[in-house]
């Protein structure tokens, strides 16, 4: 059995390499047939989850190729400047159900995270969009500038957070590393506003990204919130989106955003428009004109650990 470790996931698992391979993993999961469990969270402590996923990874012919489980530590260090997800994503061989190797999970959770959000945002996003806000400024910031930028060009991109000073740090930082016009802005209402693609990447509790603020036509990747309890998003934001998610059953059982906004009885079950792998396939549609504002609620999906896993030990 094989260990890989968070060296090897980063340099073998490049944006170019991940981005196909969840975008083939997200139209499986929508596509296959297989159901996978909804993730259970134990909560072990103030500020700190286990987390366990498992499922199952089908090959090309729709058959269950491999299997496995992502087992986290999820503890909120926000002030502290520690990650917030340490474990590992156990690969298995399903036609033997031998365990063939154990991946640093923080590693590809930060790497693949940010594909999901790229391929998300090539299917959903209008193709003349030109400016990109990322809210945060942690490890999935720095994923997902480079994820999306590889997948698409910005002419600018803002940076905002609680702390302007973090926010400025980072926008110098990567700005100086890629090239790109990184700016931070000190005002989240001001960066929405400007923007055509918006991520939120936080820990926050409660709404930094309000639906008032959103122009037409935006998309708006909501990635920070894995579980039931904390919201980055208002529910004015879910009721005018067309709201696509990573995984349906997940999402209504789950999306923190969307819950809320269904126990308010401002939605129903319904307003989730396809899963993104169906629209990835062509069994739905995401974006129906360039006024629409589009939001793809990223959970984050065993599937994306798996095919991540699967990638590396081959």
């Amino acid at each position: 059995m094989r260990f890989i470790d968070a060296a090897e996931v980063e340099r073998r698992l490049t944006p170019d390499v991940c981005i196909p391979l969840i975008r083939e993993a997200m139209i499986g999961s929508s596509t296959s047939g297989l159901a996978q469990p909804l993730r259970s969270i134990t909560r072990i402590g103030d500020g700190r989850l286990f987390g366990m996923m498992p499922g199952v990874l089908s090959g090309a012919s729709g058959v269950a190729e491999h299997f496995g489980a992502k087992l986290l530590g999820v503890y909120n260090n926000a002030d502290s400047g520690r990650q917030h997800h340490h474990g590992v994503v156990v690969l298995f061989d399903a036609e033997t159900g031998h365990p063939v190797c154990a991946v640093d999970a923080e590693a590809i959770t930060t790497i693949r995270t940010a594909a999901a959000t790229a391929v998300a945002t090539e299917a959903l996003a209008r193709p003349d969009a030109t400016t990109l806000a990322i809210f945060g400024y942690g490890n999935q910031a720095a994923s997902h500038v480079k994820a999306l930028t590889s997948v698409r060009q910005y002419e600018r991109i803002l940076v905002w957070g609680r702390s302007f000073e973090r926010a400025r740090e980072f926008a110098l930082e990567h700005a100086s590393a890629t090239g790109l016009l990184i700016e931070a802005v000190e005002s989240a209402e001001a960066a929405a506003r400007e923007s055509e693609v918006i991520c939120t990447l936080t820990c926050a509790a409660t709404p930094i990204l309000l639906g008032r603020w959103i122009q037409p036509g935006t998309h708006v990747n909501a990635v920070g919130s894995s579980y039931a309890g904390p919201v980055e998003v208002d529910s004015d934001l879910v009721v005018a989106s067309r709201y696509v998610v990573d995984s349906r059953p997940s999402a209504l059982a789950q999306a923190a955003e969307f819950l809320n906004a269904k126990a308010a009885g401002l939605v129903q079950d319904d307003h989730i428009v396809a899963e993104i792998g169906e629209v990835l396939a062509g069994r739905a549609r995401g974006r129906l004109s360039d006024n629409d504002i589009t939001m793809y609620k990223s959970l984050g999906h065993i599937v994306q650990d798996l095919a991540a896993a699967r990638y590396l030990y081959r």
